[in-house]
């Protein structure tokens, strides 16, 4: 039998083959091809994880009907195309804990890599979009501290703001991100 990493996948022919995997090895599945994820720089995961902090904090003092998720979950865009975020929303009723996929979120945080960068504001922009459900995806830039926050209008059209300070407002779900950033000391060790 040929590589399952080499041949043609479909979502859950790669869900099942990355459950498979060491717990140290991530992988997206790019148009039905195994794309590998390089290991994470400190400012990378220390951003990524204040992300998820700030975005858990503004859900429950929102009291919002919405669940958080660091990296690990896997989002379908389509029978070929599932990425793993660094951090996303996703509201309405809770998913069962065995769930591995979803496929409705409504914020999704890109951190920025040397490795993904093109592709994090390129096809996963698009391919995010596609998702009905998504409303947000900021794209986040640690060496000079930017989040590029894409957002849906009503009729669909996709505005794009460039965030350097001051508050990032997220309707819907009805949140505010602030303070996105770990301490300067820390995000450059």
């Amino acid at each position: 039998m040929s590589d399952p990493a080499r041949r043609r996948m479909t979502s859950d022919e790669f869900i099942a083959w990355a459950m498979e995997q060491p717990e140290t090895s991530h992988y997206e599945l790019v148009a039905g091809e195994v794309v590998a994820m390089s290991p994470e720089r400190s400012a990378h995961a220390l951003t990524k994880a204040r992300f998820w902090r700030r975005m858990t904090e503004a859900v429950e003092v929102g009291n919002l009907p919405c669940q958080v998720y660091p990296d690990g979950m896997a989002v379908e865009i389509d029978e070929h195309t599932v990425y793993e975020p660094d951090a996303l929303v996703r509201c309405g009723a809770p998913l069962p804990p065995d769930a591995i996929k979803l496929h409705d979120p409504v914020i999704i945080v890109e951190v920025l890599s040397p490795s993904t960068r093109a592709r994090d504001a390129g096809a996963k922009l698009e391919d995010y979009f596609r998702l009905p459900s998504l409303h947000h995806y900021l794209i986040v830039k640690t060496e000079n501290r930017t989040i590029i926050h894409h957002a849906r209008n009503a009729d669909g059209t996709i505005l794009t703001s460039i965030v350097r300070d001051g508050p990032i407002s997220l309707e819907p779900p009805g949140i505010t991100l602030t303070d996105c950033f770990p301490p300067e000391s820390a995000a450059t060790s």
